[in-house]
């Protein structure tokens, strides 16, 4: 039998979500005790948790961004990829100085599981914005050596999708108007929860 294509993978079970936070807490445990992730045994884990998937993690402090780190392809079993980035979230994500043991037990930890990413066809910016889907889509913008991406989630704050683009551009390194003929948007879906 062939393997599912990526649109129709079954979505994680609550056990299996509840297994991959509880390994996000005690990767950032690990790492506030040892200065590095804990270290899973994929085989030690169910057969959906072995998979090669991408995921970010996003940790939040009463209400606001504490981390976020993640891949945008699949370059490790779904459950250590996890560990790793819930590591880096806390403790090497640039925008915050790394997390203190006083900040652990106020910490969210969210999971995004990511679709692989699909590259879009259009012939304009407009063309591109009418076929964005506001709180399905993640995007990722390329244009040269410029690069960003923005999970589902961003759209929570920025529902318009010329406001979601903008700031997308910006996130690259571009200008919020910026368009030229090489510009490459891919867009993937997630799976999230907390």
């Amino acid at each position: 039998m062939a393997p599912m294509p990526s649109h129709e993978r079954q979505t994680l079970s609550d056990e299996l979500r509840a297994m991959l936070i509880d390994v996000a807490r005690r990767s950032i445990q690990h790492g506030l005790t040892h200065g590095r992730p804990l270290q899973v045994n994929p085989l030690d884990y169910p057969e959906p948790l072995r998979e090669q998937r991408a995921s970010f993690v996003t940790l939040n402090r009463s209400g606001q961004l504490r981390g976020c780190i993640g891949h945008l392809e699949a370059v490790a079993p779904l459950v250590v990829d996890v560990a790793e980035n819930a590591f880096a979230a806390a403790f090497r994500d640039p925008r915050f100085p790394p997390l203190s043991a006083g900040e652990f037990d106020d910490l969210e930890i969210h999971i995004s599981v990511l679709s692989p990413p699909e590259p879009m066809s259009f012939t304009s910016e407009s063309d591109l914005l009418g076929q964005i889907r506001p709180g399905v889509d993640g995007l990722i913008l390329e244009d040269g050596h410029a690069k960003g991406t923005f999970l589902p989630s961003v759209w929570e704050s920025l529902p318009n999708p010329r406001d979601f683009l903008a700031h997308l551009k910006v996130k690259a390194g571009l200008p919020p108007t910026h368009w030229s003929p090489s510009v490459k948007v891919y867009r993937y879906e997630t799976e999230s929860f907390s």
